[in-house]
């Protein structure tokens, strides 16, 4: 069928054409420049190395791998238990793991690297198995800081526009153990830090034991019908103090920890909490659970945002 306009028409339609031709052009959305990324760093968590099922053979050849990657890491955070143990380990065999360890990072390391302490990288809390008094001057946690370089076992930095918080998650508990939280002088320090910080600069926390963890639940804790116990070791007990400080403070972003060989990621309030398997597996005797032995990398933006990739490394087990 052929359809016929008349005059009349074709001018109203011509003049909405022409009409249209001098209307402000519609922006449907926003065109959104890229991301800049300031830094890309690696998170490496409970080494624990030892002389033993060649721990530094594996530390070394994760080491060899994340600095070999086409677009490699600036920066090591390095997450806690570092060595196999000190916490009830005689003088002798802890200076010879320190010494590993040491040497292992010296020889196969050429990046920055930022450490905090783990539960085993603490000497002879355990005194009857570590064979120590506590008035040695190494005791405690003095070794590691040592080790490390660092003053005190809870600092802050400033990096690439981001903040970064360094905590300390172990407190005594009894004589041969530790619970996870900040004692007063930590807390009072991190309030003060966060207070200090600007609000425009994106932070980031890392500490050993995971703040808040849901593997935690499902990986570790002993469940009984009708309820699940966490242990006091296994996840910040002051967690409820620390999210309600995060919240006074919405420029933290990203919360780093390993301790339970397990991989995972908790969004919560606007934070997110990784926790990022081991780079020693299931202590150097294969995977742990269904965590391979591996690594984080993780790329930070100018935003406050970041990117996460866990890698593991094909380390297979040796004896």
């Amino acid at each position: 069928m052929t359809l016929h306009a008349t005059r009349r028409e074709m001018l109203k339609w011509t003049g909405l054409a022409a009409g249209a031709t001098l209307l402000p052009s519609v922006v449907i959305a926003d065109e959104v420049p890229p991301r800049k990324r300031v830094l890309r760093l690696a998170h490496l968590t409970d080494m624990h190395i030892q002389p033993e099922l060649a721990a530094a053979e594996g530390v070394t050849a994760c080491l060899h791998l994340l600095q070999s990657l086409a677009d490699g890491p600036e920066l090591i955070l390095s997450g806690g238990d570092t060595i196999m143990d000190s916490l009830a380990t005689p003088t002798d065999r802890t200076k010879l793991q320190w010494e590993l360890w040491t040497s292992t990072l010296k020889n196969n390391c050429s990046l920055r690297v930022e450490s905090c302490l783990g539960n085993h990288d603490i000497w002879g809390w355990d005194k009857k198995l570590s064979g120590t008094t506590g008035d040695e001057p190494e005791w405690g946690k003095k070794w590691a800081c040592d080790v490390f370089g660092i003053e005190r076992t809870f600092r802050s930095f400033d990096h690439a526009g981001w903040h970064f918080i360094v905590l300390d998650s172990m407190m005594p508990h009894d004589e041969t153990v530790y619970t996870a939280r900040l004692d007063d002088a930590q807390w009072d320090w991190l309030q003060n830090d966060l207070a200090a910080t600007q609000p425009q600069a994106p932070v980031l926390v890392l500490s050993h034991i995971p703040i808040l963890s849901a593997c935690v639940l499902a990986g570790w804790s002993e469940i009984k019908p009708g309820d699940i116990t966490v242990s006091h070791q296994l996840m910040h007990t002051d967690v409820a103090r620390l999210r309600d400080l995060f919240w006074k403070h919405p420029n933290v972003k990203l919360c780093l920890s390993g301790h339970l060989h397990l991989r995972e990621r908790v969004e919560y309030n606007g934070v997110t909490y990784l926790c990022n398997g081991a780079v020693s597996g299931g202590w150097w005797k294969g995977d742990h659970q269904q965590t391979k032995a591996g690594y984080a990398v993780i790329d930070l933006f100018a935003d406050g945002t970041f990117e996460d990739q866990y890698l593991p490394y094909g380390w297979q087990v040796k004896v």
